[in-house]
């Protein structure tokens, strides 16, 4: 088996005419910007392009094939020179059997795949042309037609307050708004791990994926997976999701959950801790709060601990996190080290210091082995780096 990098949820700010796609992305969020980053500055293997199902974004990627920049695999995937880009689409339910809003991702291997699905999605929400709209139909409709179109299906980083499965979107087990066989794996979100997650008894037969929900190029990949596959396409990606033939989720590196936007529970107003239970913020007075993820997990507790089988899950400081790291020292790394993958995994200290401040070297290697002291965050707001 092979293992490869990937990042399976990025979002598409602009078309190449630049119309609007992820009205919260970066402009420079294109398509062909995209996949030129996450392969040449991020050194990932594997890519998963949220909004696809745009029509002029579907449009640029048949641009592509024609000037033979991309290339279909036959066993699904599009690959761009060693990459494979796997079509994917966010969208959000909100039906009867939600207590608010879920974000779900859907994958399809074929660039044909994806059309017929656009096709389809266009009769059941407003705007095709935008990111993560509403689907005016149940979960569980949605996934009988990604099955049936032979996608993938994934509950979208679950835990965050607003917008996930269990931020507010279902009162107790994910079976209330979904088919679970239909389920091909879990989505954690930034303010939690595998340790957290497998405390929900029901999540511990899926695969956990780790991703950045990257709306900027400089987002990309600070959070990823490692996958032992034979190849890089559709299919193998399906049977590691499935454990099937040697195939696998090998290891899971995201950030450190305290570092999350939505780690703590915080004050709505001025975001101090809010403890569970208090009738007002201890701070300010106010009496609402954002409820962090920690404490969700808390209250739906079913189990101890996860399966022997779950891969390990490496607390992945990005270099964009890193205080003093700034964007001319780490395009400097990057000159020297080709790609961030090989700064975070494998350039040793010796030739980090001779490029960098010894310090920031220093820091890169504490990250690497999770040494680094971290403030939560909470309430929408990063955790941050307090020492080194």
């Amino acid at each position: 088996m092979n293992q490869y990098f990937a990042d399976f949820h990025i979002h598409i700010g602009r078309t190449k005419s630049g119309r609007a796609v992820k009205i919260t992305g970066a402009k420079t969020l294109t398509f062909s910007n995209i996949i030129e980053h996450a392969r040449g500055k991020k050194g990932l293997d594997m890519i998963g392009i949220i909004d696809c199902h745009s029509p002029e974004v579907l449009l640029e990627m048949e641009e592509l094939m024609d000037l033979g920049e991309l290339k279909e695999h036959p066993d699904g995937g599009v690959m761009y020179g060693g990459m494979s880009i796997i079509p994917g689409s966010e969208l959000e339910i909100n039906d009867e059997h939600t207590l608010g809003p879920v974000h779900v991702l859907c994958f399809f291997p074929f660039i044909k795949t994806m059309k017929d699905f656009s096709a389809w999605l266009s009769g059941h929400l407003k705007n095709i042309n935008l990111s993560s709209q509403r689907v005016y139909i149940s979960g569980k409709e949605l996934q009988e037609k990604v099955k049936e179109l032979g996608g993938l299906f994934i509950p979208a980083h679950v835990f965050t307050p607003f917008k996930s499965l269990y931020g507010k979107g279902v009162r107790s087990s994910l079976s209330e708004v979904f088919h679970t066989d239909l389920i091909d794996a879990i989505e954690l979100g930034l303010s939690a791990d595998t340790k957290m997650a497998d405390r929900l008894g029901e999540l511990q037969q899926y695969s956990f994926l780790t991703n950045s929900d990257a709306h900027s190029l400089a987002k990309i990949a600070r959070e990823y997976q490692e996958i032992e596959m034979a190849q890089p396409s559709f299919l193998e990606l399906e049977k590691a999701l499935k454990h099937e033939e040697g195939r696998k989720v090998a290891a899971n590196y995201g950030l450190d959950p305290l570092l999350g936007k939505y780690h703590r529970t915080v004050c709505a107003s001025c975001f101090a801790p809010f403890a569970a239970g208090a009738a007002a913020c201890p701070a300010c007075g106010h009496p609402k709060f954002i409820k962090g993820v920690a404490d969700r997990i808390t209250e739906l507790k079913t189990a101890d601990k996860g399966p022997e089988s779950r891969p390990p899950y490496f607390h992945q400081v990005p270099l964009q996190f890193i205080p003093g790291l700034g964007p001319k020292m780490l395009d400097r790394l990057l000159d020297h080290f080709g790609t961030e993958m090989a700064v975070l995994h494998e350039v040793p200290f010796s030739a980090l210091k001779e490029t960098v401040p010894e310090y920031i070297a220093d820091m890169i290697m504490k990250a690497r082995a999770g040494k680094l002291n971290v403030h939560a965050g909470g309430g929408g707001k990063y955790g941050k780096i307090i020492d080194a």
